[in-house]
């Protein structure tokens, strides 16, 4: 056997459809496993030499345009995904009603070769507005934002679980978690600037039986605390609206010492006083980032029309042909045995 006609059956093994649906579950379990950059992309090689075998070995896909652009775009499609699996970024944080996004996400899952700019995403949260039917089921998030864009002018918007703020290619989304953000302004005893945070509870109404938390002061004293309220905020048999409460107080642990707080109120401790400023609300966040999900549309759509293009001609050239024999059988001169 000479060399080519070894590499030739080689390329006609490894193109052949046996090879190319035994790569799509490899390539489909390595995805799951959340793999390192460099197993990745060996998968998505080995599936790309596979759709480029197949066009060496399969003269047929080269002769019939419609068949060499849909395999080609299909190629196009492996390579981006694999990029896009390489460059991504999804992540989850919070903000409290009037801070802005500072870069820090509460967990991500970032590609091998996504940059890292989240500090370009300085927008604030203007709070926001959620309506609800009876039964508490939970419609659209209205939620106001505000941001300079690459000019420097401010703009705003009004974004929800569906409706996204994109800057610099980052797709911002609303998610059902938010809830009630007391604000705490701790002064140290011996002198210093104060240092003020804000303690996010449980999701509301989600956990509407479970707002409290623990908070670690800034000397490192733990303090358990709760929000208290009689009021029933979201109706559970008619329609309403996410609100806060008009008359609340927090409740707060400290070893055997108990204490409540209302707005403005403050507390002496050992190392310093804690006030309780007032309550706000706190909303999450998932941002998404896949700069080859535009191109992937665009090989999809040039897929799938290659193939309709690819069906068409084919349905037309037997059509063409039964035409002609009969119009040559029916031509003068012609004479039948």
């Amino acid at each position: 056997m000479t060399r080519h006609a070894a590499l030739h059956r080689w390329l006609a093994h490894f193109g052949s459809l046996r090879t190319a649906l035994a790569l799509i579950v490899l390539l489909a379990a390595v995805v799951l496993a959340h793999p390192s950059a460099p197993l990745l992309g060996l998968a998505f090689a080995a599936l790309g030499i596979n759709l480029l075998s197949a066009l060496v070995v399969h003269p047929l896909l080269r002769r019939r345009l419609p068949l060499l652009v849909f395999h080609l775009a299909l190629l196009a499609l492996v390579l981006l995904v694999g990029a896009g699996r390489l460059m991504r970024l999804d992540g989850r944080f919070e903000l409290l009603q009037g801070e802005a996004f500072g870069g820090r996400l509460l967990d991500q899952d970032a590609g091998a070769l996504y940059v890292p700019r989240l500090e370009r995403l300085a927008f604030r949260n203007e709070g926001f507005e959620i309506d609800y039917a009876a039964g508490r089921r939970r419609g659209a998030t209205r939620n106001a934002v505000r941001w300079l864009d690459a000019d420097g002018v401010a703009r705003r918007a009004v974004i929800g679980d569906h409706r996204p703020l994109v800057i610099d290619g980052h797709r911002i989304y609303t998610t059902p978690n938010k809830g009630f953000a007391p604000v705490m302004r701790w002064q140290p005893a011996a002198g210093g600037e104060p240092v003020r945070g804000a303690v996010h509870l449980p999701s509301y109404p989600m956990h509407e039986l479970r707002q409290a938390t623990e908070w670690t002061l800034p000397d490192g004293t733990r303090v358990w605390l709760m929000l208290r309220f009689d009021e029933t905020l979201i109706a559970p048999d008619a329609p309403g609206r996410f609100s806060m409460p008009e008359q609340h107080h927090l409740v707060l642990r400290l070893g055997e010492a108990r204490i409540e707080l209302q707005p403005g109120q403050a507390w002496p401790l050992a190392n310093g006083t804690l006030v309780y400023e007032g309550l706000r609300t706190w909303m999450g966040y998932r941002v998404s980032h896949d700069p080859a999900l535009p191109w992937l549309l665009a090989a999809a759509l040039l897929a799938a029309l290659s193939l309709a293009w690819h069906y068409a001609s084919s349905f037309r050239t037997p059509r063409e042909a039964a035409t002609g024999t009969a119009i040559a059988s029916t031509s003068p001169g012609v004479t039948h045995a």
